[in-house]
């Protein structure tokens, strides 16, 4: 029968420092996989490395910039020899990019997007394939938005760029389909993260009522467990996949 647990796996996790990414480390850790926790911010994502060890997990970390193809390939190999393996890659980081379509700054909000939000997890799938083949049970996560599936004023450049993460997604599921290599996506809605806090509460809960089905703004952890489930080995079977995890958000027309 095939197991619930991803004890003993490797996990890498981008954008672990904070919000999803934390929590998405912390839900991995506490089921017993070696968890890889990078960022670009180095004191605060040693810092999550430190608190996953003091609590007796097994984690480690490394910074690093997912702009550097070159840095990429230097921390995922690092990462695997680390920890003997690579069994399972989550594409969490990401950055805000806003932009009115007739700004003179557009090309350049357009272009880092693309570079952060789509090419690095490209990249980062890349570096890790030669690792995930060796795997009995590969997994690859990629978090989107659901500003993928539907899209808010003067976004263009983050919404077009998280649509590419679920093309990707569909793409890659059919070509490493036959080897075994699971790619789903995630799509998170209205979640209580960094990228949100500046938005005042009053907004937030106008908001959520107005829009979601559970009428609040989501938690990180309750991303972090949609992913850990596509990537238990008894996940083998789903591949492909865009997953929102919105409150209903998508489901909701008024």
């Amino acid at each position: 029968m095939t197991t619930r647990s991803v004890a003993g796996l490797t996990v890498l996790i981008t954008g672990a420092a904070s919000g999803m990414g934390r929590a998405t480390a912390e839900v991995f850790a506490a089921e017993g996989a070696h968890v890889a926790v990078i960022d670009i911010a180095a004191e605060s994502v040693r810092e999550v490395a430190d608190d996953l060890t003091h609590r007796g997990y097994s984690a480690e970390a490394w910074t690093l910039d997912i702009g550097d193809p070159e840095a990429i390939k230097t921390v995922v190999a690092a990462v695997a020899a680390r920890f003997g393996g690579l069994d399972i890659l989550v594409n969490n980081a990401g950055i805000s990019a806003f932009s009115p379509i007739d700004s003179e700054h557009y090309d350049a909000v357009w272009d880092r997007a693309f570079s952060i939000l789509i090419t690095a997890q490209q990249r980062l799938i890349r570096a890790a394939l030669p690792h995930l083949r060796k795997s009995a049970s590969p997994r690859i996560v990629n978090i989107a938005s659901t500003e993928a599936l539907g899209a808010t004023s003067r976004d263009s450049p983050y919404s077009a760029a998280k649509a590419a993460v679920t093309g990707l997604t569909r793409a890659l599921a059919v070509e490493l389909g036959p080897e075994g290599i699971t790619v789903n996506c995630i799509c998170p809605g209205p979640i209580l993260t960094g990228m949100t806090e500046a938005v005042p509460d009053a907004d937030k809960q106008l908001f959520a009522k107005r829009r979601t089905a559970l009428r609040r703004y989501g938690r990180p952890e309750e991303v972090a467990h949609m992913t850990l489930s596509l990537c238990l080995p008894a996940a083998s079977y789903i591949t492909g996949a865009t997953i929102p995890v919105d409150g209903g958000l998508m489901a909701r027309n008024a």
